[in-house]
């Protein structure tokens, strides 16, 4: 059923993480197209060396997108990170925030990079006024990536749906830019980002894995659940 529900979906999936045997794995997998990274996940993942990892990786990834971050925090040293990040090779795309740390715009040196013909994934949006001005920058350069994080969005108590469809909208006037939707919390955002239109989906490696209850039984979902937890219950050795 998963593959059958996954062939009507137009959403890309793209893999988050920074788990090198991972992603090389992930590379063989079709319903993967594409990667993304970021210096919390090196971080997490132990790593200490971001060029090295990242040399490592695009020499086993040579086709896929792949995006690093820059971690500069001004944008002269992000203009000059971000021109050897895109030096690395053709499939690799920049990621810059949509802000300093002070919260100040990096919309001119995102337009500048595009302009420049820098691959750049815009990340870090929460909102579409956020989205319309990157895709003001975006509009007249490289490809890239718009990356709103609709997992965040949720997080707040808002409704991640419709900021979601109205950036589609928005970046319907930047044709080579795609919008993708970050920081998922489960797959039903995946079916969500497919129904407005959104180009690409991030998913984490430990989410991926419940990619095969999509389209699954209601029903045939329920009589597992209880076979777990009676399972685990005689597992456990649990007396009354």
């Amino acid at each position: 059923m998963v593959g059958t529900v996954l062939d009507q979906i137009s959403t890309r999936i793209f893999a988050d993480g920074a788990d090198l045997d991972g992603i090389v794995a992930l590379a063989a997998n079709p319903r993967i197209t594409g990667f993304t990274t970021n210096p919390t996940l090196m971080w997490k993942a132990g790593l200490t060396d971001y060029a090295e990892f990242a040399q490592r990786l695009l020499e086993r990834i040579t086709t896929h997108p792949i995006s690093f971050e820059v971690f500069a925090d001004d944008a002269d040293e992000m203009r000059r990170q971000a021109l050897l990040i895109s030096s690395w090779g053709e499939n690799v795309y920049v990621k810059i925030p949509v802000t300093t740390t002070k919260g100040e715009s990096m919309a001119p040196l995102v337009r500048e990079l595009s302009e420049d013909g820098v691959k750049v994934n815009v990340t870090a949006l929460f909102t579409t006024a956020q989205v319309e001005l990157i895709t003001e920058a975006v509009k007249g350069g490289a490809a890239s990536y718009i990356s709103v994080f609709a997992g965040r969005i949720a997080d707040a108590g808002i409704d991640p749906v419709p900021i979601m469809a109205r950036s589609v909208e928005i970046m319907a006037q930047a044709p080579r830019s795609e919008l993708i939707w970050a920081s998922p919390r489960e797959i039903l955002n995946l079916v969500q980002a497919d129904q407005v239109g959104c180009h690409i989906i991030t998913i984490t490696h430990d989410l991926l894995k419940k990619l095969d209850c999509l389209g699954k039984s209601l029903e045939q979902y329920s009589l597992e659940t209880v076979q777990m937890f009676h399972g685990d219950a005689v597992a456990a050795g649990f007396t009354l």
